[in-house]
């Protein structure tokens, strides 16, 4: 099968259940690696170049001089003084330098004299027992990666986002690995999306939770706005989704379909399809927060509703109790000449009467609905 068609198979392998997936995420850098520097190596013809000893940045670049191919580098979170050396070996420019180390920076597509800098948020969904005000929902880090003609360099932030396995399922693919840097570029692009595709499911299922609980009809408790909170806290955490996936969709139209020099015509192509899954996933995530913005309107004016309803019970029992006060507060008066004061069935009297009063009160309430 040609690598064309084995493309989609490699940088998109069958993707289990992110709530399910255990160790997905590298969290820690490697205690045997005492800098930045995950891993450094050559490909040269398809294939990694083994060697005797792990490479330097510079050793790998002098042999892709001397023999060809390209060097990939990959580092977590490095320091000003660990990346200065590596940004002067291969000319990277000073700016994608201090973004690159300084990090929190917006996705996005920058193209400079030898080389591509390109932003990535990655997306990590956080398990959770039980969603509520306090429960976060994903945690981001961010991937940058330098596009050169025979380098690329790739900069992790934050403990999730591990690029170690898409590293070797390239590697198990030597007519991909064989077009250079821009198919690491696209595998990583793709592999981004993926996960993102994987988090809109997870959280989907969270507001199909809380959609549940707000509008169900036996939903246990008073409506009283107590899911205002959560419904908040997870409309926060898909702000923050929407942060990572909306600035990416232009650097991806960019890449399928503008002509770049550092682009492989036939990688290139495939860029178009991460775009089109990019931008569904956008188109999700602005329905959720359209979404959430409908259930935490309807909460609240549950709670408003709740409200009235009290009020108006609490109006009709004032009512009711207004008789039996009214009519003790005037024989209650010292007065000698009053009517049936000192008849013989004036007490058994009154009080029936009050009580009929008090019960027809009620009764007409209660057949208007405010009791």
């Amino acid at each position: 099968m040609s690598m064309i068609r084995d493309l989609r198979a490699v940088v998109r392998p069958s993707r289990p259940s992110l709530r399910k997936e255990s160790g997905a995420y590298d969290t820690t850098r490697d205690p045997a690696t005492p800098s930045a520097v995950v891993d450094c190596a050559v490909y040269r013809d398809g294939a990694r170049v083994e060697t005797a000893t792990p490479l330097t940045p510079h050793e790998a670049m002098r042999q892709v001089r001397r023999d060809g191919g390209f060097v990939w580098i990959g580092l977590h979170e490095p320091t000003e003084s660990e990346f200065a050396g590596i940004a002067g070996e291969f000319g990277l420019h000073p700016l994608a330098v201090e973004d690159a180390v300084q990090a929190h920076q917006r996705p996005k597509l920058e193209r400079y004299d030898d080389s591509l800098f390109t932003v990535f948020k990655t997306i990590h969904y956080v398990e959770h027992d039980q969603l509520d005000a306090n429960s976060e929902v994903v945690e981001t880090g961010e991937v940058m990666c330098f596009t050169g003609k025979d380098f690329f360099i790739t900069v992790r932030h934050g403990g999730q986002g591990s690029l170690r396995a898409l590293r070797h399922r390239l590697q198990d693919d030597p007519e991909l690995l064989d077009k250079g840097p821009s198919a690491v570029l696209h595998a990583i692009a793709d592999h981004v999306v993926d996960g993102y595709i994987a988090v809109a499911d997870a959280v989907q299922d969270d507001i199909d939770e809380v959609e549940t609980e707000v509008f169900s009809p036996g939903r246990k408790g008073s409506p009283r706005g107590t899911d205002a909170g959560r419904i908040y806290q997870l409309k926060r955490e898909v702000l923050e989704f929407k942060r990572a996936v909306s600035p990416l969709l232009r650097p991806m139209q960019l890449l399928s379909e503008r002509p770049m020099r550092l682009i492989d015509p036939d990688i290139q192509k495939y860029f178009r399809d991460v775009a089109d899954h990019l931008a569904r996933v956008q188109e999700q995530v602005i329905g959720f927060d359209e979404l959430l913005n409908s259930i935490l309107q309807a909460n609240l004016a549950q709670a408003s509703v709740a409200q009235n309803e009290d009020m108006r019970k609490i109006t009709s029992w004032a009512a009711i109790i207004a008789v039996p006060t009214m009519v003790c507060g005037v024989y209650g008066m010292n007065f000698d000449h009053m009517p049936e004061l000192h008849w013989r069935y004036g007490y058994p009297v009154m009080m029936s009467v009050t009580v009929a009063l008090c019960v027809g009160i009620h009764r007409t309430l209660k057949r208007n609905g405010w009791l």
